[in-house]
């Protein structure tokens, strides 16, 4: 569907091009629902050619340009240049994408272009606040399932691009061991060895409320414990007691105010869900140079 250079760049960046052109194809369907742009077939004629411009509006780390050219060839306009790369951070006012072609085609692909472009770079510009927040420690931030349906492989790239990194990125990646596992099988153990026998060899992440049920699974072999609303101080416990044996996730409660304090704690990872499901879009417009 796309161009040979496009699909280069998406396949170099690990996206799924037909993830990107199914979600495209969806926005840009729902936004004619079934007819036309009667505006710009008003108002534009049919062969009109105008330049444009993608700027950001506000500073921050951009993610979506490939989404946003995706957009683009959809659309018919295939005359246009990436002026940067997702994961960069620019200034307010700068450019991201030249293009020039039809001008009912350029407005067909602005909205939805603006939409992935402002929704991803949001989520990247977050991600990156947060990371800078714990840089003086070794602790990772880390995204959750916490995702807008659909664009899971999308939202979880853009954490990527803001320096963050991605827990599993569905339900048959790994195992993640839940208070509810845990009731449904009986006991932490049991739910344990429940998924062992059965996914030998695959991760296991066991999600645990107190210090006394991390001691419980100190000589199982999991690969990760989840410490659930746990206080910086049990987190600091729970990192003496495991020594490295396995992985340590803190998750609940966490906000910028107190994220210091986590990372200090000795924890190799904190979990994020405000990455995805809170994120603020970056402001980012589209102006239109004039006429050919």
């Amino acid at each position: 569907m796309f161009s040979p250079q496009l699909s280069k760049k998406i396949a170099s960046v690990s996206l799924s091009e037909s993830t990107i052109s199914n979600l495209v194809r969806l926005a840009i369907e729902e936004d004619l629902a079934g007819g036309i742009d009667i505006t710009s077939q008003a108002t534009v004629s049919s062969d009109q050619v105008s330049k444009a411009e993608f700027c950001n509006r506000s500073a921050g780390i951009i993610s979506g340009v490939l989404v946003a050219a995706a957009v683009l060839e959809y659309c018919g306009v295939t005359e246009y240049e990436l002026l940067i790369s997702d994961g960069d951070f620019l200034p307010e006012n700068s450019k991201l994408i030249s293009v020039k072609g039809n001008t009912r085609s350029i407005l067909l692909a602005e909205r939805t272009a603006l939409n992935f472009l402002g929704r991803l770079s949001g989520i990247s510009t977050l991600t990156n606040t947060w990371v800078k927040e714990v840089s003086e420690y070794k602790v990772k931030i880390r995204d959750t399932r916490k995702t807008t349906p659909g664009y899971r492989e999308l939202e979880k790239y853009a954490v990527r691009m803001g320096g963050g990194t991605n827990h599993r990125m569905s339900l048959s990646d790994a195992a993640l061991i839940k208070d509810n596992h845990v009731l449904a099988a009986g006991g932490v153990v049991p739910a344990f060895n429940e998924v062992l026998a059965k996914y030998p060899t695959l991760p296991i992440e066991i999600e645990i409320d107190t210090i006394t049920q991390l001691k419980e699974i100190m000589n199982l072999k999991v690969d990760l414990a989840m410490l659930d609303n746990m206080s910086p101080e049990q987190c600091r416990e729970a990192a003496q007691l495991v020594a490295g044996k396995f992985k340590l996730e803190a998750s609940g409660g966490i906000t910028l105010a107190n994220a210091k304090a986590y990372g200090a704690s000795g924890v190799d990872y904190l979990a994020i869900g405000a990455l995805t499901h809170s994120a603020t879009n970056l402001d980012i417009g589209l102006d239109f140079l004039g006429e050919k």
